[in-house]
């Protein structure tokens, strides 16, 4: 913030000017009606703004946002403010603190929101940005909640885009998860291409799965439970009961975090339904017993 020193100097001119004995009628202390020097503020980003880069630190030399009409890769949904003993660090909070995974769980909250449903459900990613070192020192303690758009559901590289995000998810939803077919080798999905539900496919995403708070570790050693709860995800979906018959009527697909989104509390496991011995050519949301029987 840049503050201004001429008044100062005007200050000590008067003075000399009337140093001594006051006439009548005159006030001696010229600096009682003074308001004070605002103290300095410190910066804090504006939500619903745009930016034409990414940032993993908030540098305040490199904040230009645009309006989000403009082309640009990231946008700003939310803006919070890190509180309690999570404001109390040295420094800014690193991967995997309390204090990230707090940030964490608001800007999820506030990105379903703005989207009108679980931003992992369509080709999105949300970042959270912290102010630099510097920043933090000055008394900084805000944080950005940003969400990207994604080429697919396996290139996370943000793509350039114009418009705000406002109610992505909702409706006809282009950016929305919908139907695949994927390309396997062995017990690996290689790369899952997305087509129209009406054109032959073997996969549809069904939903999200919240896994448990356990360490990365212990959640890839246990790929049997996140199959298990992704079936009961997919059972949901297409209205079929979730019983010893469901893995008959179809396989699971999972795609789940990597390692520091997970220390960082992203706990959303994105889940398919698959099928290898027919061509499915409808979506199977709903579909009933009917739709999807068991083989």
């Amino acid at each position: 913030m840049r503050r201004w020193w001429a008044a100062v100097a005007v200050a000590a001119a008067a003075v000399l000017g009337v140093a001594g004995c006051a006439p009548a009628g005159l006030d001696a202390n010229l600096t009682d009606d003074w308001p004070a020097l605002a103290a300095a503020e410190t910066f804090v980003p504006d939500p619903g703004v745009c930016h034409v880069g990414l940032q993993d630190v908030g540098y305040l030399t490199a904040y230009n946002p645009v309006d989000c009409a403009q082309p640009h890769r990231a946008e700003t949904v939310h803006v919070g403010t890190l509180t309690g003993a999570n404001a109390e660090r040295s420094t800014p909070p690193p991967a995997g603190s309390a204090a990230l995974r707090a940030a964490r769980a608001e800007c999820d909250k506030a990105a379903n929101e703005l989207l009108g449903a679980d931003w992992r459900s369509g080709r999105l990613g949300l970042g959270v940005v912290l102010p630099s070192s510097a920043a933090w020192t000055g008394g900084a303690r805000w944080f950005r909640c940003e969400l990207t758009e994604y080429e697919s559901i396996d290139e996370s590289g943000a793509v350039s885009r114009s418009g705000g995000l406002k109610g992505a998810l909702t409706g006809a939803a282009p950016l929305a998860h919908r139907c695949f077919n994927p390309k396997i080798s062995g017990d690996d999905i290689r790369e899952m291409i997305a087509v129209s539900c009406t054109a032959k496919h073997h996969a549809e995403f069904v939903g999200i799965y919240q896994a448990p708070d356990i360490s990365y570790a212990e959640f890839t050693r246990t790929t049997l439970r996140t199959h298990k709860a992704c079936r009961k995800v997919l059972a949901g979906y297409a209205k079929v009961p979730n019983n010893g018959d469901l893995q008959y009527r179809a396989g699971t697909i999972f795609y789940h975090p990597y390692e520091q989104e997970w220390r960082n509390g992203n706990r959303g496991v994105q889940c398919f339904l698959w099928v290898s011995d027919r061509n499915l050519t409808r979506s199977m949301k709903g579909a009933g017993s009917k739709g999807l029987p068991v083989t």
